[in-house]
């Protein structure tokens, strides 16, 4: 069956498919068929979200060269099969993501039916059951009262939904924020909530690079040594020189056909981790310039499979290794069809997940009384070793750096995410704060005034 699509469906949208469209209008109509595709079916089937719901909030001021045809383009859930369809093109195939235990929904590429989703790789492995242990690794006991003045938290955290607040235009959905290991502060949008999975985005990025982390504690890898990608390995390749370390600090001197940080091939059209992203000449030597760069942290994560030489444990790695063990048990990783995890973006995560991961690095790799990180792993990438990027931030291995913010301990430094994801770990403070949004394109959220504002009601 190539379409989901009901046949008055299919009458009501004929004159907008039927008509032969220029290529590259046909190619932009199929990346944001499988936006929307994608979108739809991790926040539907992820995240229990409503088509109505994604459709008005999660689907709204994305990119501006899609946002028009992903509000154009009909879009239909399958329950049964767990898939969503979106048709672009009377000649091909609609756009299909289809969903996964664990792993969330992939795109189907560009041209492939409904049977394909048979041939996507599973990991169906039952999530542990963890809520009824305390907090942070289940849910019991997981607040406490806030050491400091309440009420000035309270309205810190209020101002953080204000879209005249902290920037303007912005779509707060939720708010965490840890004291001491336990949550203080906590507000969610309407139709949010502790539970509720949103995309991470780049927040993804300081994922992957801790998975990074996990596998040199299990003596499996060592960072300064070349990530192992396997397209690169013939003799003569300049590119095999290009470290672990290298690729997590946005330093590893290749180049793309953007400023670095859209990969809409491999995010929205179907591509997959070894087709979009392994094929890029440097443009520099590694490790002498900072480009801010998807493919950099896709690789990294590519390398890491190859370095462990696992392909059995492959999918189950950021489970068993690093999500299941903090007890983000409501987090899911997305690969592409052939199974390559996309871990510089598609994640999706609840604030209460993201708040676990942050006391990880809070407590310097150390989570439960298990070290799960190499000692001397969070200062390091923590520090702005190597090039630097202009601006506010600096950068240090997939983390961000605020110590030139005011008001903010200079140790501070924080995971980002596009439309507004921030885990912000303030170590002297013994501070988490989770900020999550849908914040419309060119609406950017000042996350190190919000931060400020916080500490400020914190003792």
């Amino acid at each position: 069956m190539r379409l989901f699509l009901l046949p008055a469906l299919l009458l009501a949208i004929a004159p907008a498919l039927a008509q032969p469209v220029p290529a590259e209008d046909a190619h932009a109509r199929a990346v944001a068929a499988g936006y929307k595709a994608l979108t739809l079916c991790s926040a539907h089937f992820s995240a229990g979200r409503s088509q109505a719901q994604v459709e008005a909030f999660e689907l709204r001021g994305i990119y501006p060269e899609y946002d028009a045809l992903v509000q154009a383009l009909p879009a239909r859930i399958d329950p049964q099969r767990r898939m969503v369809s979106v048709p672009f093109d009377p000649q091909l195939p609609p756009r299909i993501a289809a969903w996964r235990p664990n792993l969330g929904c992939a795109q189907l590429p560009i041209g492939a039916d409904a049977g394909a989703a048979a041939m996507l790789p599973r990991f169906d492995a039952p999530a542990p059951d963890l809520d009824a242990r305390p907090w942070p690794l289940g849910e019991r006991d997981a607040t406490a009262a806030v050491a400091g003045d309440a009420q000035a938290l309270q309205r810190a955290v209020a101002a953080a939904f204000d879209p005249a607040r902290f920037g303007e235009g912005h779509a707060t959905t939720g708010v965490v924020v840890l004291q001491g290991g336990k949550i203080v502060g906590e507000r969610y949008r309407d139709g949010f909530g502790p539970h509720v999975a949103q995309r991470t985005w780049s927040v993804a990025k300081s994922l992957a690079g801790t998975l990074v982390g996990v596998a040199a504690a299990q003596g499996l890898l060592d960072p300064a040594q070349p990530a192992p990608v396997p397209e690169w390995q013939r003799s003569g390749d300049p590119r095999a020189a290009i470290t672990f370390d290298q690729l997590l600090r946005m330093a590893s001197g290749l180049y793309s056909d953007t400023a670095g940080n859209r990969t809409d091939a491999l995010y929205f059209g179907g591509a997959t981790v070894a087709e979009a992203a392994a094929g890029w000449p440097l443009q520099a030597p590694p490790g002498t310039s900072f480009r801010y760069a998807n493919n950099d942290i896709v690789l990294a994560v590519h390398a890491l499979r190859a370095a462990t030489g696992d392909d059995a444990r492959a999918l189950a790695r950021p489970y068993t290794d690093l999500f299941w063990p903090l007890g983000m048990t409501r987090t899911h990783a997305e690969t592409d069809w052939q199974g390559g995890f996309v871990l510089s973006s598609q994640v999706w995560s609840t604030a209460r997940d993201l708040a676990r991961f942050g006391l990880l690095y809070q407590d310097d790799g150390v989570f439960g009384g298990r070290r799960l990180l190499p000692e001397g792993w969070v200062r390091d990438a923590s520090a702005p070793s190597g090039p630097q990027p202009d601006g506010e931030f600096g950068y240090g291995a997939t983390l961000w750096l605020l110590q030139r913010s005011p008001g903010v301990p200079p140790d501070t430094f924080a995971a980002f995410g596009n439309r507004g994801q921030y885990v912000v770990v303030v170590p002297a403070r013994k501070v988490v704060i989770v900020r999550r949004g849908e914040d419309p394109a060119g609406h950017r959220f000042d996350i190190a005034g919000f931060v400020a504002e916080v500490l400020a009601a914190l003792d």
